[in-house]
């Protein structure tokens, strides 16, 4: 029903990890960029993380991440489940706020990160 659909998101306390998914409704190999954002409270959307395909079967894809979230996020592309999924390690309370993914105009209603002890 939705062509972005976000889960994973939950409660986890400081320096733990979550693994959100974003189901695609479509083919996500058609897809040539997909991304992530988060909103804190009181605070604007932030982009997190971008996914982009290669341009060519003997290039790769490429990533941009905030630098806020480098080295502890992942952003990675599962084509068989047409899922895109942003792995977050060593959590901290600044990462708490709704996750959502997007494509261009499109995007799901997010899912709620909340980092606590």
């Amino acid at each position: 029903q939705l062509p972005l659909v976000e889960s994973g998101g939950g409660l986890v306390q400081p320096g733990g990890s979550l693994r959100l998914s974003c189901a695609v409704t479509g083919m996500l190999d058609r897809i040539k960029v997909i991304g992530w954002y988060r909103q804190a409270p009181g605070k604007q959307r932030e982009k997190v993380a971008l996914s982009t395909n290669g341009q060519a079967m003997t290039t790769t894809g490429r990533t941009w991440y905030a630098d806020s979230v480098k080295g502890r996020f992942t952003i990675s592309r599962d084509n068989i489940r047409n899922m895109v999924i942003l792995q977050m390690n060593n959590l901290d309370t600044e990462d708490t706020g709704v996750y959502f993914c997007s494509e261009g105009d499109v995007w799901g209603q997010g899912t709620q990160v909340i980092v606590s002890s």
